[in-house]
């Protein structure tokens, strides 16, 4: 396992410092530019549509979702361990400023996922069966015909199934083990024993189709987001005194990290940043091609529509939850008298600074809240937000996943592949913690690349009128 993740973060470093950051940006400045900052001038248009709209019993569609669930199964995607202990680790790593750049990379994933929504609506298509069938397999083979469509929609499909139907799922359970292993105090040779739970409660939802998942995302994301929230807004105020430095040291070291995490100014300037694309990437998951699958089953009259929806997905994302995720764990553990300090992770015998990325990312954030609610309650709070949060991310994503699946092999295939995904869920609880991130990073940059080919090449589509386009 040592050997392979080596190897696997190799590969990561170069994607993300060389590939990834370009792509995301440039793909997120296109569309900005071509939509003329949708995100701003549909901003208020998306907020009505989403909170006019809410609804915890949507109901059982004909086909596809209501514009809301399909809202909600993406959120409960978007809205996953990435806004924890991802958040996490892009400040353990990058530091402080890392929040900064992931807020860059979802102030242009707006208007990418706006693009992303937007294509999966007008290329999306039904079966005979009546069902919804949408996703960037689809509108990658529009924007490319012949034999390149379909090798670029084979290879999107396969990172797809490893991605977040595996990998992602590994992801999840792990950090659900590691928070809860803690909250009770159990030996982490015994996390096999949360993994299985997960794993059975995931197996219940994964065989029951797109109508169960609805179900229980729409109902799931509102009450999981407001409850952190709440729990988050206890924590600010009661450091309330510390939340102007906290957004200092988020700006600062945006731009200026060599203080806190060491290493040349080009090293630590150039770590903040790649650190805030990755995990960005990970928490909103805009240009990553997931969420479009959700957004592909929504009923609603003109593909706009779902497209400003999809926008706010990335800004509760993001600008909510992630932001109070950071002003908690920066407060607590950076501001004022933090353990996280400059004075605290300088090493006085080594000479340096000590390596944050040896710190328990999957726990720091019970750490944080264990500061005002005690160590106790802090830890009993996370581990049941984070429940939440990876739970509905697993069953979107394996959702997502299934959509491909039957895109490659068919209806038939579709029982096999859940039942390969339930294992996956299980594994994830006893691996390796570092070892699952770098895989599933791998597999999602994987994901990114045919899928922002697809949307360049498709640009004209996404602002043209839907009867001119096809």
């Amino acid at each position: 396992m040592d050997a392979l993740l080596k190897i696997v973060q190799t590969a990561n470093s170069y994607l993300t410092d060389y590939i990834l950051i370009f792509l995301l940006v440039g793909v997120g400045l296109f569309f900005t530019i071509r939509t003329k900052f949708v995100q701003v001038r549909c901003f208020g248009e998306g907020m009505k549509l989403v909170f006019g709209n809410i609804s915890l019993k949507g109901g059982k569609q004909k086909s596809g979702l209501s514009s809301f669930q399909a809202l909600a199964t993406a959120i409960a995607a978007q809205v996953g361990t990435g806004n924890i202990v991802g958040a996490c680790g892009a400040i353990l790593v990058g530091g402080p400023g890392a929040i900064f750049w992931m807020w860059v990379i979802a102030f242009l994933g707006m208007a990418t996922i706006y693009a992303e929504a937007v294509l999966a609506q007008k290329t999306r298509v039904v079966d005979a069966d009546g069902n919804v069938q949408g996703g960037p397999v689809y509108y990658i083979k529009t924007a490319f015909k012949g034999g390149f469509g379909k090798f670029l929609s084979v290879f999107f499909a396969v990172a797809t199934i490893l991605a977040l139907g595996f990998m992602g799922a590994m992801v999840q359970s792990n950090s659900i083990a590691g928070t809860a292993g803690t909250a009770i105090g159990m030996s982490s040779s015994l996390y096999w024993i949360i993994g299985l739970v997960v794993a059975l409660l995931a197996g219940i939802v994964f065989l029951g189709g797109v109508n169960r998942l609805a179900a229980v995302t729409e109902k799931m994301v509102p009450v999981m987001a407001l409850l952190y929230i709440l729990g988050s807004l206890v924590v600010i105020f009661a450091r309330i005194q510390h939340v102007p430095e906290a957004f200092g040291m988020i700006f600062k070291y945006a731009f200026a990290p060599k203080a806190l995490i060491g290493g040349g100014i080009g090293y630590a300037l150039k770590t903040a940043i790649s650190q805030g694309a990755k995990r960005g990437l990970f928490s909103n998951e805009a240009g990553m091609g997931s969420t479009p699958h959700a957004h592909a089953q929504a009923n609603v009259k003109d593909p706009h529509e779902q497209g400003v929806t999809a926008m706010i997905g990335v800004f509760i994302d993001t600008f909510i939850v992630l932001t109070m995720t950071a002003l908690v764990v920066i407060s607590t553990l950076y501001a004022g008298d933090g353990e996280l300090g400059n004075a605290a992770l300088y090493d006085a015998a080594k000479g340096g600074l000590l390596n944050p990325a040896n710190w328990p990312k999957a726990n720091l954030a019970q750490m944080a809240f264990g500061t005002v609610f005690g160590e106790t309650f802090g830890n009993i709070f996370v581990a049941v937000c984070l429940f939440f949060f990876a739970f509905s991310t697993i069953l979107s994503w394996n959702f997502f996943g299934k959509i491909n699946v039957q895109y490659l092999f068919g209806k038939k295939a579709v029982l096999v592949y859940s039942i390969i995904a339930v294992g996956f869920v299980f594994l994830g609880s006893v691996f390796q913690d570092d070892l699952v991130w770098e895989l599933t990073d791998f597999f999602n940059y994987l994901m990114v690349l045919p899928n922002v080919i697809a949307l360049v090449a498709l640009g004209k589509l996404v602002t043209g009128k839907r009867n001119q386009d096809l």
